[in-house]
């Protein structure tokens, strides 16, 4: 089993997150921050990653602290799981459509963290949500999880369309790139011999 359990605790936040790699897309997200329970929700389900997040922050400050350090967490749990990434397929790509918004995302798993963000979100806010906060949140999985990614908005003018579909997308990039591919199921998807 492709696992990894995460606990993160500072003076701002205490996280724990649980992660099967090879599960079924089962959810049960409570970071104390509503609309990105939804997002995580979104990410877990169409990954076909199960995921199980407890978080508690210094929500009297703002989400920021709670988002980024789900983030880190989530992150690391990802590369734990992964371990020494024989076998999987390492790429994803997706051109994800919800409504009049289009998100791209790319991404690979190689060790390398970087993130490209073209994601122009038109509102500050989407309910109470700070929107700015979307990009902290990828700017940490992507860090602590060894992910080259790029998100790139298509299209869309609608706040919620754009981050949900770019949750989705990153999603849908995921799934096939933590498969084990059965062509090369013994070996490191690179000529160096590692990731």
């Amino acid at each position: 089993m492709r696992t990894a359990k995460i606990s993160r605790s500072t003076a701002e936040t205490s996280i724990s997150v649980e992660i099967n790699l090879d599960g079924t897309g089962v959810y049960d997200n409570k970071t104390g921050v509503g609309f990105f329970d939804h997002m995580l929700d979104q990410l877990s389900r169409h990954s076909l990653i199960d995921m199980t997040i407890r978080a508690e922050g210094d929500y009297h400050i703002d989400d920021h602290h709670t988002v980024e350090d789900t983030g880190i967490a989530l992150g690391q749990a990802l590369a734990q799981a992964l371990g020494d990434k024989k076998g999987i397929r390492r790429y994803g790509e997706c051109h994800l459509a919800m409504d009049e918004a289009q998100v791209r995302c790319a991404l690979d798993l190689s060790a390398r963290p970087f993130l490209v963000w073209n994601l122009d979100i038109p509102t500050q806010k989407i309910g109470t949500f700070d929107t700015e906060l979307v990009r902290e949140f990828f700017t940490a999985f992507a860090t602590h999880g060894g992910i080259t990614l790029h998100v790139d908005k298509i299209h869309g003018f609608n706040s919620h369309h754009i981050v949900e579909a770019a949750f989705k997308s990153v999603a849908r990039a995921l799934r096939p790139a933590v498969e084990t591919d059965p062509r090369k199921a013994d070996a490191i998807p690179s000529t160096k011999g590692a990731l």
